[in-house]
């Protein structure tokens, strides 16, 4: 993880449990010795997840409503601090403002922003329901009232359009696009990483199972032509927002999309970098651009 992301050590349970005493219920030591909880169960991750926002963030109230997905909080700071790293190298350290694309019902990223940066942040979503749910966590939290704007995206075609307003700007902009093509490639694609969280001694859970405890609504892990094809989407349309935005960034789940989102950035004589990161085992990685 980045150097300066506070989740860098292993999480320390009994101050988690002291702050959200349900978390403990989920908690046990696994075959090292160690203890965890059971990743691939999104009511133990929901616990965990409040705990660290209420002990790291001093969020007292956040949640998420059924079936919507709950976010692994360590990975969500690293991007935010690896955007930070692109603002300090342009001088760019103070009244940050950053718009979050598919914000989410979790609000996790405008959230992380405004409590560890304390920037201003926008998210927008095309569903209603996160959007509801946003603002619900927004409105929570005296602390994030004034940096966290929630704004509807009325049209599903566009990204930019309808969101960033006449004469406004952006140090940056930030994404977490669905990856996944199809629902059936996202199911797959639930199954394979869920089954790969569960521990060697958890009993083995039936597809249905592990779809039933996982969160993600269609719009949050699938789009037609996957995520290749909405991020030159997302390339096109930045080119209409040039001077409205420092530098726009996206994750890149699948490393093998990166040579085509690059050819299209030199098609549009975009500058830009790959930024890897990494959390444990997993690698990841996000591509900015600016003209």
């Amino acid at each position: 993880m980045h150097s300066n992301n506070i989740h860098n050590q292993s999480y320390n349970f009994e101050e988690l449990i002291a702050v959200i005493p349900k978390l403990k219920s989920f908690v046990f030591v696994n075959e090292h010795g160690t203890q965890t909880i059971d990743f691939s169960n999104s009511k133990a991750v929901l616990q965990l997840n409040k705990a660290l926002l209420k002990h790291h963030y001093a969020i007292e109230n956040w949640g998420i409503p059924a079936h919507y997905l709950c976010p692994p909080i360590p990975g969500r700071a690293d991007y935010l601090h690896y955007i930070n790293d692109l603002l300090i190298e342009d001088n760019k350290t103070t009244k940050i403002k950053g718009l979050d694309i598919g914000v989410g019902a979790n609000c996790i990223y405008p959230i992380l922003a405004a409590q560890i940066f304390n920037w201003k942040m926008v998210g927008s979503d095309i569903d209603e329901s996160a959007i509801v749910s946003a603002k619900r966590n927004v409105e929570a939290s005296e602390s994030l009232k004034n940096n966290i704007e929630i704004r509807h995206q009325e049209k599903n075609a566009d990204i930019f359009e309808g969101i960033i307003k006449e004469g406004e700007y952006f140090h940056f902009t930030m994404c977490n696009p669905p990856f996944h093509s199809s629902e059936e490639e996202a199911t797959k694609g639930t199954l394979r990483k869920l089954r790969n969280l569960q521990s060697e001694n958890q009993p083995y859970q039936t597809k249905k199972e592990i779809v039933l405890n996982f969160g993600g609504q269609a719009n949050e892990l699938w789009c037609n032509g996957g995520e290749a094809l909405f991020l030159k989407r997302m390339i096109k349309q930045s080119v209409e927002f040039k001077t409205q935005v420092g530098w726009f960034t996206c994750l890149v789940s699948k490393k093998e999309n990166l040579q085509k989102i690059k050819k299209q950035l030199h098609k549009l004589k975009a500058t830009h970098q790959t930024i890897p990161m990494s959390q444990g085992n997993k690698k990841s990685r996000f591509i900015a651009w600016k003209f």
